[in-house]
């Protein structure tokens, strides 16, 4: 009796453990991952193959930048229910086909993983899908004030590779933006006027391939820069030596002015001068005379003897 219990234990461990590895055998079998490649502004629809009578259908999707979002739908309430999802996700039902999960204009921000989660009569299932966004760049392809062309590949994801004809050396550098796309830009420097002036830009990416052409070495605008360049440095120095003209003349006007002595011009006399000027002189001469002889006259007579005087 002992014997016949444990028999019915093992049994039951026996049984046990072939349903967990049936279940787990299943489980791998059902289970299968994808990458999926979309590019932006695109269209596309997700499906769940289903195995016996589906019960319940969860899309669970985990995005690169945001929050989880959930997508439920049960067969025995024929009803749905969402969670935080963007308004461009959403079921799409089709006749005589389980439902499907449809993205409508695709963006970088829906860019991340999804899974189906099933439950159906033979068991649960699970596919899991990562969804890869791309985004074409926008080219741009013009000349900089050297004259050498400059090709731009803006906001691609990945970023682009840029590649020119003829071949020659060039510059690139990139810079990345938020939203996880990149610009590339390029500038041609091997300009050579043996060779055509004609250059073309090619860009390489996942979601295409474009070109364009340009022609700008040698520029015109080269010959513009120059002449502009020489009429600025032609007015700078005609103005440098006007103010240097300028401050030679204020400076040699401040000094003291030196007059010239005018020469000595000898009066000239005429005979009526040299009369006027003799006539006072002899008018003196006369008097000092007259003076003269009556100081004699008198000192004479004071020393005559007084009989001579009166004899006189």
């Amino acid at each position: 009796m002992k014997a016949g219990t444990n028999m019915m234990i093992a049994g039951k461990i026996v049984y046990v453990f072939v349903l967990l590895i049936l279940t787990m055998v299943m489980r791998l079998a059902g289970n299968s991952s994808s990458v999926l490649v979309m590019t932006v502004g695109n269209s596309s629809v997700l499906t769940c193959p289903v195995k016996g009578n589906l019960t319940m259908l969860t899309w669970r999707i985990t995005p690169t930048a945001g929050g989880l979002c959930t997508l439920v739908y049960r067969v025995d309430k024929n009803a749905t229910h969402r969670t935080t999802c963007s308004d461009n996700i959403d079921w799409t039902f089709r006749a005589g086909l389980p439902p499907a999960l449809e993205i409508q204009q695709v963006g970088i921000a829906q860019e991340g993983n999804y899974t189906c989660e099933m439950v159906s009569t033979e068991g649960n299932f699970h596919i899991s899908h990562y969804l890869t966004v791309l985004a074409p760049p926008r080219l741009s392809l013009s000349c900089d004030e050297q004259g050498s062309p400059v090709c731009e590949a803006v906001a691609g994801k990945p970023p682009a590779q840029l590649s020119w004809v003829p071949e020659g050396s060039s510059t690139a550098e990139e810079k990345c933006h938020d939203n996880g796309t990149v610009t590339v830009l390029s500038k041609f420097t091997a300009c050579s006027t043996n060779v055509t002036n004609v250059t073309i830009c090619m860009v390489s990416h996942p979601a295409g391939n474009w070109s364009q052409s340009i022609a700008c070495c040698p520029s015109e605008k080269i010959s513009t820069n120059v002449f502009l360049y020489a009429c600025i440095i032609t007015c700078i120095l005609i103005i440098i030596t006007l103010l240097a003209v300028i401050y030679y003349f204020k400076l040699h006007s401040d000094r003291p002015c030196h007059k010239t002595k005018p020469p000595d011009i000898a009066p000239i006399h005429s005979q009526q001068d040299d009369t006027m000027e003799v006539e006072p002189y002899t008018t003196y001469v006369q008097k000092e005379n007259v003076i003269y002889n009556s100081m004699s006259d008198l000192t004479v007579g004071q020393n005559l003897p007084q009989d001579l005087c009166s004899g006189t």
